[in-house]
């Protein structure tokens, strides 16, 4: 799928409801209360995500899965598991909240499709993410998991993720495309060897290079 298609632009974002300027703590409570996509769910709303001020790496992804969404703790999956491993970190470094920031495009589970879960729902991200990102002043680097991720971090992404994952050089060391770890996406991974070979011994060095320095 083409960025042009997934729904996901800078431009289409608007807040109707959160105040740029109000406490992340306040927000943080709004974002868990919100109910706002109940109705399209298909299950009870529960918003997963991890933020503080100070954090220095941003985790841009996707939606929880049902996994996630019963534990309410983000990547608590094999697609975690897999992460953490690209990145070179362990279990406590990754969810703590003061060095990194993990923020879904979509804060709860969408339900599943055919080949997998569905896109992460459209309005979450325009009634959240700008609001929860403003407060993100001491970010590093930023993460970008997956084609919705994508499409709104990277406004001069790829025709397709393969293209730009392979054009991660272009934003390097700030931003830095990937895939998504999901075990799904096992055949991608053996097509490319060069995400292994090339992109993640690097990434593993930035990560450590940036977490030293919040140290």
């Amino acid at each position: 799928m083409t960025n042009q298609s997934s729904g996901w632009s800078l431009k289409q974002e608007y807040i109707n409801y959160t105040d740029y300027m109000a406490s992340l703590a306040s927000l943080i409570n709004d974002v868990r209360a919100c109910t706002f996509c109940a109705e399209q769910l298909p299950l009870s709303p529960r918003p997963v995500f991890q933020i503080h001020e100070s954090a220095r790496i941003l985790l841009a992804g996707q939606a929880p899965g049902k996994r996630v969404h019963e534990t309410g703790i983000p990547f608590n999956d094999p697609s975690g598991d897999r992460l953490r491993a690209w990145l070179g970190i362990s279990h406590e470094i990754f969810y703590d909240a003061k060095q990194i920031t993990i923020l879904p495009m979509g804060f709860c589970f969408p339900g599943t499709g055919k080949s997998g879960d569905l896109p992460p729902r459209p309005e979450c991200a325009l009634r959240w993410r700008a609001a929860l990102l403003s407060h993100l002043k001491n970010l590093k680097l930023t993460l970008v998991l997956g084609q919705y991720a994508q499409a709104y971090h990277l406004p001069n992404a790829g025709a397709s993720l393969t293209e730009t994952v392979r054009a991660w050089r272009k934003n390097w060391p700030y931003i830095v495309p990937l895939p998504h770890p999901s075990p799904r996406n096992n055949l991608w991974f053996k097509r490319n060897p060069w995400f292994e070979q090339e992109l993640i011994p690097v990434l593993r060095a930035r990560v450590a290079e940036v977490l030293k320095r919040d140290s």
